[in-house]
């Protein structure tokens, strides 16, 4: 199995994931505290939208997929502090409205229908270099936003009414970090799809909470368990098809080895705080 490091274009594909990983590990942290996951299911689908219009339009559909995410970020966020008694139905409305606009728009475009698995699914093991480009730029404008402006999300995820009483713009903040979730849902397209995005964004930090007591930690713990979750994927899909013939995608895989890690955390913190209660972090 681990002859596969040694092959160029599973070492492109690698790079790719594990870029791929620290956007979700360190946004995704924000997502789980903020309580936010179903508006950022709502960008994740939505994005599908940007896909399909690509296609029609011409243009890398990635790109698409990030102008129709960061518009949607937009619509839910200013719905969410603006219009919550709807909430709900309007984050719903924008998840099917983007996928129908994605099926519509690819029924559209000129010439052979495109394979949209891909998008769905994830094909993280096609990326090309201009992929990675990409994930990597992603990661660098996340990065430096957190460096820059962890202090006010920290205080609008926690305690948004004190963080207004401080004098911290919150919904500006708060929009910032919906725009950011958006961009490292679009790294996550070509890892695990648009339908298992929301999972990997969530799933791994969620897994790292009970064992941390700082969102840094959080993060960086996040970050490893979405990245030892990816070469476990792709690791385990390429020994499928090695050795059984069988073509299972890493994006599934990659989703259900998060989910091994989630509940071995949540059992192991379960024992532990049984045995010594209180001495989880706070």
């Amino acid at each position: 199995m681990l002859e596969a490091l040694t092959e160029p274009f599973f070492q492109r594909v690698l790079l790719a994931g594990l870029l791929a990983s620290v956007a979700a590990g360190v946004i995704g942290t924000y997502v789980v505290v903020r309580r936010i996951a179903s508006l950022a299911g709502g960008l994740s689908h939505a994005a599908f939208g940007g896909v399909g219009l690509g296609y029609w339009a011409g243009f890398p559909p990635i790109a698409g997929a990030a102008g129709f995410a960061l518009v949607a970020s937009l619509v839910v966020g200013l719905a969410e502090r603006r219009v919550r008694s709807g909430l709900d139905t309007l984050v719903s409305l924008v998840w099917s409205v983007g996928m129908a606009l994605g099926i519509v728009f690819v029924a559209l475009a000129p010439g052979y229908t495109p394979d949209l698995s891909s998008y769905l699914f994830g094909s993280l093991l096609f990326v090309p270099w201009e992929y990675v480009a990409v994930a990597a730029a992603v990661d660098t404008v996340i990065v430096a936003a957190v460096l820059r402006y962890h202090r006010v999300f920290e205080a609008v995820c926690f305690d948004e009414e004190f963080a207004e009483v401080a004098g911290v713009p919150a919904e500006r903040v708060f929009l910032g970090l919906l725009a950011l979730a958006a961009l490292a849902i679009v790294t996550l397209i070509r890892v695990v799809g648009v339908i298992l995005a929301i999972a990997l964004l969530t799933i791994p930090p969620a897994a790292a909470r009970p064992w941390v007591s700082s969102l840094g930690a959080m993060m960086a713990a996040s970050t490893a368990i979405c990245a030892a979750s990816t070469l476990g994927g792709l690791l385990l899909s390429w020994s499928v098809a090695e050795h059984a013939g069988l073509s299972i995608p890493p994006g599934p895989l990659i989703i259900l080895l998060a989910a091994v890690a989630y509940a071995t955390s949540h059992l192991v913190a379960a024992m532990r705080d049984s045995v010594s209660p209180g001495a989880g972090p706070s």
